[in-house]
C-alpha cells in the first residue's frame, strides 16, 4: 500500500528529544520523548535541561539529551502510536512520548551499532533531493533522517557533503551522498525500524 505523506517541508526542521532509560524485564529500554510537531526546542529551553535532574523526577537509571536535531528528510506520514502517548514539560519545554528503544544489557551502545526501534513512523525523502548514507558491510543502506547539532554545533547540511572525510568508519562500511531519481520511503508503521548512528550523532535509517 502506498503511504500517504500528511506534512511535507520538514528539511532543516529542528527538534529535540529526551531519552529517559529504564531497567524492564527485558533489559534497558528508553522511553523516547521529542518536540517533533509540538515546537522547534528553543535553545534557551534546551539549555536548562540536566539530564541527572530529569533522571531523578523521573525515576529513570539515566537519561540522555538527544539534540538539538534537524530533520534530513522532507515528509511525514501517519504515525502509530508506539505506546500510549503522554505529554510533558521539562523545564517548561513541551514534548511528546513517541518511541520506544531496546538497549538489552547497554553493551551494545555507540555509533555504527544497529538498533531497533518502535517508532511507527513514515518517513519520506523526495526525488531531486540530497541524501546522505551510510552502507555497511552487507550492502544495506542507512539514509540519514536527521543531523544532529548537539556534538557538532557547526554541522549544516552543507557540511555533510563532505562528512565522510571526518567519519572514522568500521573497516567494510562506507559514506556516500547522491540525488535521488525517486522518491525514498521508510515505512515502520507495522514493524520496528532498523536505526544507526556515526560518531557525531546522526541518525540514519533503512528505507523499504
Amino acid at each position: 500500500m502506498t503511504q500517504q505523506r500528511l506534512i511535507d517541508n520538514m528539511r532543516n526542521v529542528r527538534y529535540g528529544e529526551v531519552l529517559a532509560i529504564y531497567l524492564r524485564d527485558s533489559g534497558l529500554e528508553a522511553e523516547v520523548y521529542g518536540t517533533q510537531m509540538l515546537n522547534d526546542c528553543p535553545q534557551e529551553l534546551w539549555e536548562t535541561l540536566v539530564a541527572d535532574d530529569i533522571a531523578k523526577e523521573m525515576e529513570a537509571v539515566m537519561v540522555k539529551l538527544n539534540g538539538p536535531r534537524h530533520w534530513v528528510l522532507d515528509g511525514l506520514g501517519a504515525k502509530v502510536a508506539p505506546t500510549e502517548p503522554i505529554l510533558r514539560e521539562f523545564n517548561g519545554l513541551l514534548m511528546r512520548r513517541i518511541a520506544l528503544l531496546p538497549l538489552g544489557d547497554g553493551s551494545d551502545t555507540g555509533p555504527y551499532k544497529i538498533k531497533n526501534v518502535n517508532r511507527g513512523a513514515v518517513f519520506f525523502w523526495d526525488a531531486g533531493k540530497r541524501v546522505y548514507e551510510l552502507v555497511d558491510p552487507d550492502g544495506q543502506v542507512f539514509v540519514m533522517q536527521a543531523r544532529c547539532i548537539g556534538v557538532d554545533p557547526n554541522m549544516t547540511e552543507e557540511s555533510l557533503m563532505t562528512l565522510g572525510d571526518r567519519l572514522n568508519l568500521p573497516e567494510g562500511w562506507t559514506y556516500r551522498t547522491r540525488i535521488l531519481d525517486a522518491e525514498l520511503i521508510a515505512d515502520t508503521s507495522d514493524h520496528l525500524a532498523t536505526v544507526t548512528q556515526d560518531e557525531f550523532e546522526n541518525t540514519y535509517t533503512v528505507t523499504d
